[in-house]
C-alpha cells in the first residue's frame, strides 16, 4: 500500500511540474515584445512595488472594467499556482518540514521562475506574483504541517 501512495504522488508530482512549466513558460505570450532590449522590456513589464498589480485587479474589477475570470486567473490562480509545492517539497525533502528552510527555498526557487519568466519574455517580473506563489506556498506548507501532525497522532496511539 505505501509503495502504491509513494507511486500516485511521484505522478503527481511529474504531472504537477508539467503543468507548472507549462502554464509559467510555454503559453503564447511575449513574442511581440521581442523587438525591444530585455532592459526596455524589463522596464515595462516589472512591478517592484508591493499589491499595485493586486489593488489594479481589484480596481478595474470594481469598476467593471475587468471580467470575474482574468480577476480570479490572475488573483486566486497565483495564489494556487504553488500550493502544491508546500506539499511536495517536505515529502520529498525531509530537510524541507523546517519553516525555515521551506522558506529559503521556495524564496530561490520563485525569485528563479520569476527571473526566468523575464529573461525569456515569457511573462514579467510581478512582486505580487511573487507574493501570491508564496503565501500559496505557505498555505500548502500549512496544510502539510497540519496532515503530518495528525497522521503522526493517529499512529502514535496505535
Amino acid at each position: 500500500m505505501r509503495k502504491l501512495l509513494k507511486a500516485f504522488i511521484g505522478i503527481s508530482f511529474i504531472v504537477y511540474l508539467f503543468a507548472l512549466v507549462v502554464i509559467l513558460f510555454l503559453r503564447a505570450r511575449g513574442h511581440h515584445w521581442m523587438d525591444i532590449s530585455l532592459f526596455e522590456y524589463m522596464e515595462r513589464s516589472s512591478n517592484f512595488v508591493p499589491f499595485k498589480t493586486i489593488h489594479q485587479f481589484i480596481t478595474a474589477y470594481q469598476n467593471n472594467r475587468l471580467n470575474t475570470e482574468i480577476l480570479i486567473e490572475n488573483l486566486f490562480g497565483n495564489l494556487i499556482l504553488f500550493c502544491p509545492m508546500g506539499l511536495y517539497l517536505p515529502f520529498y525533502f525531509r530537510k524541507l518540514s523546517k519553516t525555515f528552510w521551506f522558506l529559503l527555498v521556495m524564496l530561490i526557487l520563485l525569485f528563479i521562475v520569476e527571473a526566468t519568466q523575464i529573461i525569456t519574455r515569457r511573462g514579467s517580473f510581478d512582486i505580487d506574483d511573487f507574493i501570491l506563489n508564496m503565501i500559496g506556498a505557505l498555505i500548502g506548507f500549512g496544510i502539510w504541517k497540519f496532515v503530518q501532525k495528525k497522521v503522526h497522532t493517529y499512529f502514535r496511539r496505535r
